[in-house]
């Protein structure tokens, strides 16, 4: 992927919109839809990694309520000529075909590798990688069955949205902090990930969410793993200008 002349790629994750509540959301949603506004004058692409809402299924012919203006903002993007990339998290791993068909959004369920302007990265939410959190491997596994997703679409959807949205917002990264403290680079389980890969093959930059802190871990002298933060409490996100990635945050919530 090019980068045009005095554009930048844009990267986001984990803004969990709904939870805890949608009224609640709403403040934040308005700070991520002005950061939209600002960044499209100078965007060639937008990365989201996933838990762009906080609980998201799709039926065969029904997707969730709410969130209009920030789905029309990604379509609006996309069609003055910004590429969106969209990667599942552990909170919308539901997702069928809603953003590629309607949003012409392209959506990832595992980590993809890219070359940006001839840097390599390496991509993905992050849920799931890494060695232990065997439980919530298993969980996933059962969450993406296709004969469980098979029954869940079985409920009524404002039955199946309401349990939903109940035991997301229960979800431990959103109701308590041990999951949001940092472990040390030694014992950061997707940091350790990113150094066996790297045993495979070279990567400039692993790029991750999941973890809901900004971090910045040297994994050797060529190769960085980074995480993007939140848009719950840190408010961050990243920037590429060919040469140079940049962990920011949004102006005013330091």
């Amino acid at each position: 992927m090019k980068i045009p002349k005095d554009k930048k790629i844009y990267f986001a994750s984990d803004q969990h919109f709904g939870a805890p509540t949608a009224e609640a959301s709403k403040k934040r949603e308005k700070i991520f839809l002005d950061w939209l506004n600002v960044i499209e004058k100078d965007a060639s692409a937008l990365f989201l990694l996933g838990d762009l809402f906080d609980f998201w299924f799709e039926y065969k012919e029904v997707v969730p309520k709410g969130y209009v203006r920030i789905l029309g903002k990604l379509a609006q993007l996309v069609d003055s000529g910004i590429q969106v990339h969209y990667f599942v998290g552990n909170h919308d791993l539901w997702m069928r075909d809603y953003f590629e068909t309607e949003l012409r959004i392209p959506v990832y369920h595992k980590p993809k590798d890219f070359i940006l302007e001839n840097t390599s990265f390496l991509i993905g939410h992050g849920d799931g990688l890494g060695p232990n959190d065997k439980g919530y491997k298993r969980m996933k596994k059962l969450f993406t069955n296709p004969l469980a997703k098979w029954f869940y679409r079985m409920l009524h959807p404002d039955l199946g949205m309401r349990i939903g949205h109940y035991f997301s917002v229960k979800n431990k990264l959103i109701s308590g902090d041990e999951d949001v403290v940092f472990l040390g680079e030694d014992k950061e389980w997707l940091a350790i990930y990113a150094k066996r890969k790297l045993e495979q093959q070279h990567r400039d930059y692993f790029l991750f969410g999941h973890r809901h802190l900004p971090l910045e871990i040297e994994l050797n002298s060529k190769s960085k793993y980074i995480n993007l933060g939140d848009w719950i409490s840190h408010f961050t996100y990243g920037i590429f200008d060919g040469k140079h990635f940049e962990l920011k945050k949004v102006g005013g919530y330091r």
